[in-house]
């Protein structure tokens, strides 16, 4: 079993490194706090930097995470009770954490040669269905999303990261402008199809098509804006009981990606 240092002292730096970093005011996010042993790996095998990794001192860090801290040389330390009371105060305190440096944020034009499927959220703001999102897509092929109109600042935002379990990190994830989106998308050319109650298509007729398409997604209440439902080709339902109001815009995704999956999974490298 590894031996692991103690931090024991609240004068250690780490400390005031960890209590910077879980600031809720930071206009400039730099670094970011990744919790939770899952959310830790995915991010480390997705390549992102961390400064160091702790671990609660009664809480044993699972194996497979201690040996991918190890493969890419990432310190890890555990942290004395007491000091882990005075971090993390009144919140809940994760079994593991470590400081990360946020990635350069992804642009559109780094999705301009993707050849999977794009995902596009208009005005979708709650963070638990764009966590649930970009899992789904990375695990069925998606090359990236586009998240418009979202509230986010960061990708790394300690919700996203931990509702997405830490594949936020796995794919390019661009916070755009509807202004950006809608130029980048009309000079594009890329074929946009709009998720709504009556649509020209069903979800069923998505896995015949053989070209990257962009999946259009508006939040459950009004659905995408009226300039994005102007510029895209077509429009897709997805049948359903019609006592149903309507579905949860992260099963309406996962439907439409399942429906793709055949096509984006074999398009990856």
């Amino acid at each position: 079993m590894v031996s692991l240092d103690v931090i024991t002292e609240r004068s250690d730096p780490a400390v005031q490194r960890i209590i910077d970093v879980t600031k809720h005011s930071r206009s400039v996010v730099r670094t970011a706090l990744i919790e939770d042993p899952e959310p830790l790996l995915q991010s480390i095998r997705a390549g992102v930097e961390f400064t160091e990794v702790y671990g609660l001192e009664t809480t044993p860090l699972p194996g497979d995470l201690l040996a991918a801290c190890e493969e890419r040389g990432i310190p890890v330390r555990l942290i004395a009770s007491p000091i882990a009371n005075q971090v993390f105060k009144t919140e809940k305190k994760p079994k593991a954490f470590g400081i990360a440096r946020v990635p350069r944020p992804s642009r559109l034009a780094d999705l301009a040669d993707a050849t999977g499927d794009l995902v596009l959220l208009d005005g979708v703001k709650i963070v638990g269905n764009i966590g649930a999102i970009v899992r789904t897509a990375f695990a069925l092929g998606a090359a990236g999303i586009v998240l418009v109109d979202s509230d986010l600042v960061s990708i790394a935002d300690r919700r996203l990261v931990r509702a997405s379990r830490g594949y936020v990190f796995s794919l390019p994830i661009v916070l755009a402008s509807r202004e950006e989106a809608l130029g980048h998308f009309r000079d594009s050319g890329a074929r946009m199809v709009v998720f709504e109650a009556d649509g020209d298509l069903t979800v069923g007729d998505l896995g015949g098509i053989d070209e990257r398409l962009v999946l259009m997604f508006g939040s459950e209440k009004t659905g995408p804006s009226g300039e994005f439902a102007d510029v895209s080709t077509e429009s897709v339902s997805i049948p359903m009981n019609p006592a149903a109001e309507s579905l949860n815009v992260s099963v309406s995704a996962g439907i439409a990606l399942h429906a793709r999956a055949h096509r984006n999974l074999s398009q990856r490298p």
